[in-house]
């Protein structure tokens, strides 16, 4: 991909994008902030709407409730021979019918009056034939009219198939005043007219519907007054939400739809508001939206041609010029109308610039150089040749051989090996045992010179002679250990070397008898200040090399600790991870 490309990307992401970002984000809110308010708009609408609906079926209730108490109704159930009334039809049956109509149908709203007994149908003011008991009990509401245990059942216009026309239902168990005991079953049909009241002063948004569904989805009463007795399929009439809206198709159209339960059992209040309605007050946001992604991509389109095509025009030149650097040779860009006082003109100067330096810094390289080989011809002629060592000791252990002093022969042997170890081992990871042989030569060699005032033990297993380890870093240790713990006592001093495992890895103990190292001292060596007297310039690399070169090549979590009292001794312990000779094993050297 090209750098204008580049560019051209970057400002699509970094502009274009979180404009379109910023403007469905924006539009998404607002149309969230507008469905909460319509669903608490409905939300209380609705309550509102079943609390009056509850309240004008309440009246009936009450009527309801007056009615069966009274003596003429319980009398009338409890006879044992009904059909007394319809063989004698005299002037104390007809008193006692009469009676029973006045109770109830002297209340506008009721049109009909049904009563039944524990067996049969005992009286009806309807001109059409009434349900017998035995269809009644037919009814899938009788069930339910049962368990509510003499409590008010309230059936919609489309609920009661014994009704021939349509208009609410009233059902309940009629109980013995006394023993409570059921005597009978009342059926009251009516009117839809306080129910449609309601209806018609329900709040509703502008083309918004309300309605009545039953839990089958049939609807009962609606607002518009259209769909009546239709069977509708509402989801939430089969999974109950937490939140009582959501969105689905409605005759064809997204509709956002609100639902609660009502108080009246099996019946569920309904609103219905078409999206394209209630999202009318966002298509200005939509628009600005649009407007401005419009202007975003002009701006970009602009950008491009004004801006970054120059500024990929005077990179391009550059890079040319870099390419002709790669193959040494370095020209100078020329500087005409496209080059700007901008960055990308200083750009031009620069490499410019540039290329005149490194000219003039290849000039030098090419001179140290040739002084540098000069140098390297010059230390080849002094440098003295390791083999020329080794065939001299051999010459003086030959010597001492001859001679019978095999205290010299041992000490000439000692320090062959040792500086055959120190020079011709190239590798930079030996075995323990090696690095341990070598500081045995360097034992030898130093008892040689204290005699009895020196002595030292060595511990290394088997199983940790192939683990590998940094070359040099033991016999450092042993030198601080001989010539600052063990060289200023006076009795004798003793160095114990011991290899050990601890957790994953292996330590190297080195302890001592000495005097001790002073915390200030202590601080010296791990800093690397090593004072410069005879006697100790030259004596080894010093702990905090081995430190530093463990931390380097195994990590932060290696290298040395020391444990130092005055007066007795000192304990170093050099801790690295466990590398087999064969490469295998643990730690981080692998």
């Amino acid at each position: 991909m090209s750098l204008r490309h580049k560019i051209m990307l970057g400002v699509i992401l970094l502009v274009f994008i979180p404009i379109v970002l910023m403007g469905s984000i924006t539009y998404k809110l607002f149309n969230g902030a507008i469905e909460k308010q319509t669903e608490n708009f409905y939300a209380n609408s609705l309550l509102e709407t079943d609390r009056k609906i509850q309240y004008a079926l309440n009246e009936m209730n009450v009527i309801s409730d007056l009615s069966i108490t009274q003596p003429v109704i319980q009398q009338f159930l409890k006879r044992k021979y009904t059909g007394e009334l319809r063989e004698n039809e005299g002037a104390a049956s007809r008193q006692l019918l009469t009676e029973l109509n006045n109770l109830l149908l002297s209340h506008p709203k009721i049109t009909s009056l049904t009563l039944y007994n524990q067996n049969e149908l005992v009286h009806s003011s309807r001109a059409a034939p009434a349900a017998t008991y035995e269809m009644l009990k037919q009814q899938p509401w009788y069930g339910q009219m049962r368990a509510l245990n003499g409590r008010p059942l309230w059936l919609g216009p489309f609920e009661n198939s014994t009704a021939t026309d349509q208009q609410l239902t009233h059902v309940r168990t009629i109980k013995d005043y006394y023993s409570l005991d059921d005597i009978g079953t009342l059926v009251l049909t009516v009117k839809t007219d306080a129910v449609d009241h309601v209806f018609w002063e329900a709040g509703t948004i502008k083309e918004g519907e309300m309605m009545v569904v039953n839990h089958q989805g049939l609807v009962l009463f609606s607002k518009s007054g259209q769909h009546l007795g239709k069977q509708m399929s509402f989801p939430f009439l089969q999974s109950h939400e937490e939140r009582h809206a959501y969105v689905d198709t409605y005759e064809g159209e997204q509709t956002f739809i609100t639902y609660y339960p009502s108080q009246i059992s099996g019946w569920y209040l309904v609103a219905l508001t078409p999206l394209n309605q209630m999202y009318a007050e966002t298509a200005g946001i939509r628009n600005l939206a649009l407007g401005l992604l419009v202007f975003a991509l002009l701006s970009v389109i602009l950008f491009d041609v004004l801006f970054i095509r120059k500024l990929v025009h005077s990179i391009i030149s550059v890079v040319k010029a870099l390419r002709l650097a790669e193959s040494g040779k370095f020209t100078e860009i020329r500087q005409g109308s496209e080059v700007y006082r901008d960055e990308s003109g200083l750009l031009v100067r620069g490499f410019n610039r540039m290329s005149g330096q490194i000219q003039e810094l290849i000039r030098r390289v090419e001179v140290e150089q040739e002084r540098k080989k000069e140098a390297e011809m010059q230390a080849l002629v002094a440098q003295i040749n390791p083999h020329f060592i080794y065939n001299s000791l051999e010459t003086i252990n030959s010597m001492a051989v001859l001679q019978g002093n095999k205290e010299i022969s041992r000490l000439v042997i000692s320090l062959g090996k040792l500086l055959r170890i120190s020079i011709s081992e190239t590798q930079e990871l030996v075995p323990i045992a090696t690095e341990l042989e070598h500081v045995k030569h360097y034992l030898f060699i130093q008892m040689c010179r204290f005699g009895d005032k020196l002595n030292y033990e060595m511990e290394l297993p088997d199983t940790w002679k192939r683990h590998l380890t940094l070359k040099l870093i033991v016999q450092p240790i042993v030198e601080n250990a001989l010539y600052h713990g063990i060289e200023p006592m006076q009795e004798q001093g003793v160095i114990r070397i011991r290899v050990m495992e601890v957790g994953n890895d292996l330590v190297v103990e080195v302890a001592d008898n000495g005097h001790g190292i002073e915390p200030s001292r202590l601080e010296e060596l791990f800093a690397g200040r090593q004072q410069s007297t005879d006697k100790t310039k030259h004596r080894g690399v010093g702990m905090k090399n081995v430190h530093d070169r463990l931390r380097i090549r195994f990590g932060g979590s290696y290298g040395i600790m020391v444990c130092s009292t005055r007066g007795e001794g000192t304990i170093v312990r050099i801790r690295m991870p466990r590398i087999l000779a064969d490469g295998q094993g643990g730690g981080a050297g692998q």
